[in-house]
């Protein structure tokens, strides 16, 4: 007559079944994430240009700016157009990791000013998924080009004499002064940020929405020294206001 198994086997047996039992509801659950939920809020899944922001997407638009590699594999994937230039790492500002955007995203006037990698693939999401749908969803119009009074200048902040250097030092900020329009108005941050009007409210939500992508965001509601741009920088420091 065969012995009945001691309660200890018993138990352990249905602990192993039971731990079986949960790996496998764990793996089709994780399948039907993967193959059903949007991969913009899926951390594993690859950041794109052409995928509207998700849960993930801080995350690894984070991880592609940290890699300088990834960060130009985004761009070219996104359709924009960029020319690599040379590391500068003589002289009291040194350059590394730059490009200068030459197409796929709104042009800026002046054009194609030397950028960090991180600012252009900011400028792309920023240009892409809040410039572009703010405009033509508050204007009716869409972005022809945009202004700014540039991205590298070898200084100190607010050009003080003493003090740390300026994110534009290394061409890791961007100044947006206005947006000229395809419907041929001009709309400034000087002239416009704080008009009631659908031009104010368009140039607030365009700087909102840039705390998305990019580390600092300064306007006219920081200080006086921003009352005629929004200061779009991917420093260490992170202000949105």
């Amino acid at each position: 007559m065969k012995r009945p198994a001691p309660p200890e086997a018993l138990a352990f047996g249905g602990l192993w079944a039971s731990l079986l039992d949960f790996a496998l509801v764990a793996v089709a659950l994780v399948w039907a994430i993967d193959a059903f939920a949007p991969p913009q809020d899926l951390p594993w899944k690859p950041l794109r240009l052409s995928q509207p922001p998700g849960l993930a997407t801080a995350a690894k638009f984070e991880r592609a700016a940290q890699d300088p590699e990834l960060c130009r594999q985004i761009l070219e994937e996104g359709g924009v157009d960029f020319t690599e230039e040379p590391d500068r790492r003589a002289g009291d500002c040194p350059l590394t990791n730059t490009l200068r955007l030459r197409g796929g995203v709104t042009p800026l006037s002046p054009a194609a000013p030397v950028m960090t990698c991180p600012l252009a693939l900011a400028y792309a999401f920023w240009d892409r998924h809040v410039l572009e749908p703010v405009v033509e969803r508050t204007l009716e119009t869409q972005v022809a080009r945009v202004e700014h009074y540039g991205v590298f200048a070898c200084r100190n902040i607010y050009g003080r004499a003493e003090g740390r250097r300026s994110e534009h030092a290394g061409a890791n900020a961007l100044d947006v002064a206005a947006l000229a329009l395809q419907d041929g108005r001009r709309i400034s941050v000087v002239g416009d940020f704080r008009d009631e009007d659908e031009t104010g409210a368009a140039l607030r939500a365009a700087r909102t929405g840039a705390c998305d992508y990019f580390r600092a965001v300064l306007s006219p509601d920081y200080n006086a020294a921003h009352a005629d741009h929004l200061h779009l920088d991917f420093g260490r420091y992170g202000v949105c206001r």
